[in-house]
């Protein structure tokens, strides 16, 4: 009987501590998802700024060689216009 009573008592301390787990890793599992949901869309946000940067990064590359392509037309009839 004695026996029966320290195994209830050991079972309901296990069962006691496994709640308690399962709470405080329900609740590590939100605060991660909540983490993670947060850091994509900080990515998305930085893919779609990065789309920006390459487009105008281009067009400014598209100017300068216009202005590069005049320079050398100025500078191949120099001559001729003088």
């Amino acid at each position: 009987e004695t026996s029966e009573k320290d195994a209830q008592t050991d079972y309901n301390a296990l069962m006691s501590d496994a709640a308690e787990k399962r709470a405080t890793d329900a609740k590590a599992l939100t605060e991660k998802s909540s983490a993670k949901a947060d850091t994509d869309a900080a990515l998305q946000g930085h893919g779609d700024a990065k789309k920006a940067a390459i487009a105008e990064l281009m067009a400014t590359e598209k100017y300068a060689q216009s202005l590069h392509s005049e320079c050398d037309w100025l500078l191949q009839y120099y001559d001729v216009r003088k």
